[in-house]
């Protein structure tokens, strides 16, 4: 009778696995995870707030008084913005010109660039050839070499061609391939399966159509990667147009700041002004094209 009763007494508190308690885990983990997104989220926006001080001390410098740019403490905020420093800009140099020239040498470049090193990718991705390995050591081997080794030789070559003070001697060099280019290509096309190339070969295609019908329309998350580098690279150079260029009229935008730095004293509202107008290109270039960044070109081949 003991026994029996002692069978029939309720157990006591439920343990520690029963349905209640793995429910307040799950939601303990849960509200962890969520601090964790939360701290990291607010980690990342300080981080880009810090990386966009400059640019706004920048615009906010544009619209200011040389004076009020160096008032102490100094005000990111502007009372009475100055667009006139905008118009004075233009009228002392030519500005727009100056955009012009590097709108076209940028451009020109860049389509060079994604050209010249996609075909050099796809035939290291691609195509088996004897020595294939040993010529792309060699070439990822030229990323080693400074520029400044190879400016004088390169020199020497576009004054021997009569290139000298030309757009030409900027534009054509990007038409005969790269190093960082094709490396990065060639890493992006070995992720493609090798199931739609045989799909394609089946079709009749040869390595030519598939490189073009089927390896270029999936490559875009690089190609726009690799676009946005070889923009922005020759749109802030420096070193090249002034080693190659004389007049004015063909001078690109990184040279006339500098031109404009060094014809009188530094009117740095004037500055802040050239270098804001230069940097909206370069903007409106990562903006539409900055959806390309995040995509796989695997998965998006394999869909459907």
């Amino acid at each position: 009778m003991g026994s029996l009763l002692a069978r029939s007494v309720p157990a006591g508190p439920a343990d520690s696995t029963g349905p209640l308690a793995v429910r307040q885990a799950a939601l303990r983990r849960s509200l962890l995870q969520g601090l964790r997104t939360a701290a990291l989220y607010a980690i990342l926006t300080l981080l880009a707030l810090l990386s966009l001080a400059p640019v706004a001390w920048m615009v906010s410098s544009s619209l200011k008084s040389v004076s009020q740019i160096f008032s102490y403490p100094p005000r990111f905020s502007v009372e009475t913005p100055r667009w006139s420093n905008y118009a004075e800009v233009v009228q002392q140099l030519p500005f727009v010109l100056f955009i012009l020239n590097s709108i076209k040498v940028s451009s020109l470049c860049t389509i060079g660039q994604l050209l010249s090193c996609s075909l050099a990718a796809y035939a290291f991705a691609r195509m088996r050839f004897r020595g294939r390995d040993v010529i792309f050591s060699m070439l990822l081997a030229t990323m080693m070499i400074p520029y400044a080794v190879r400016m004088i030789p390169v020199f020497l070559i576009m004054r021997a061609i009569g290139w000298m003070d030309s757009h030409w001697a900027l534009i054509v060099p990007s038409y005969l391939g790269g190093a960082f280019g094709t490396f990065l290509l060639r890493q992006f096309f070995l992720t493609i399966p090798t199931e739609l190339e045989d799909a394609a070969r089946i079709d009749g295609c040869g390595h030519f159509g598939i490189y073009w019908r089927i390896v270029l329309p999936l490559s875009r998350p690089a190609l726009a990667s690799l676009a946005v580098f070889v923009f922005i690279y020759h749109w802030n150079d420096l070193l090249s147009p002034v080693i190659y260029l004389s007049s004015r009229h063909k001078m690109t935008i990184s040279v006339g700041l500098a031109l404009f730095q060094s014809l009188r004293t530094t009117q740095w509202h004037l500055l802040m002004a050239g270098a804001t107008i230069s940097v909206i290109p370069v903007l409106l270039v990562y903006v539409f094209t900055q959806r390309y960044f995040v995509r796989g070109i695997a998965l998006t081949g394999l869909k459907g």
